[in-house]
């Protein structure tokens, strides 16, 4: 299974109503990076051509990239943790018989998901302070607090689905990536 089927496809590892919100932010979190991916292509192939074209580049299209790029990596955060597609150093872990790398996992999951909620926190001071300035930008005029919303809602998101992760190692007998991808490598990785 390919990803592309793999994530019109995406079931939730977790039972009943929190199966459901995981799968519908999975589909959420995929619409977002797939229309960020498309508006970003479509803006900075505009801007070229008008550049070359025309002599004039769009004078907003920076500003909406950056704006695009903020979205696509706060959302693309959670997408990565749900796929349990996260960089992962395993050397150690991987020398470790199951129940040590379940363990492991348990911990890794939990101590992630804490730096997220950290994370989730500062960057939320960090939104209040923009909103206290009043700084804008310079072309579109919007509040730059605006294009950071983004920040928060992925730390948030990511932070949860590590904590789901931790949950879903702690409730069953294999050990999970994330809470529908099962432990292995890439010839034996499973996806439930």
């Amino acid at each position: 299974m390919t990803d592309d089927e793999s994530e019109k496809h995406y079931r939730s590892g977790l039972p009943g109503p929190l199966g459901i919100i995981d799968t519908l932010i999975s589909k959420l979190e995929a619409a977002i990076l797939a229309l960020g991916v498309l508006l970003m292509a479509v803006n900075t192939i505009a801007n070229v051509i008008g550049r070359f074209v025309f002599g004039e580049s769009i004078m907003i299209s920076g500003e909406i990239n950056r704006i695009l790029i903020i979205m696509i990596t706060f959302a693309g955060i959670g997408y990565a943790a749900r796929h349990g597609r996260h960089i992962r150093m395993s050397a150690i872990y991987d020398a470790l018989p199951a129940g040590g790398r379940k363990a492991l996992m348990i911990v890794i999951s939990l101590l992630t998901s804490l730096v997220m909620f950290f994370l989730l926190y500062y960057s939320i001071i960090y939104i209040l302070d923009m909103y206290s300035k009043g700084r804008v930008l310079p072309s579109t005029g919007l509040p730059i607090w605006i294009i950071y919303v983004w920040v928060p809602l992925g730390f948030l998101i990511t932070g949860i689905q590590y904590l789901l992760t931790a949950i879903k190692n702690l409730t069953s007998r294999d050990v999970y990536l994330s809470t529908g991808v099962i432990d292995g490598y890439k010839d034996t990785e499973t996806e439930v």
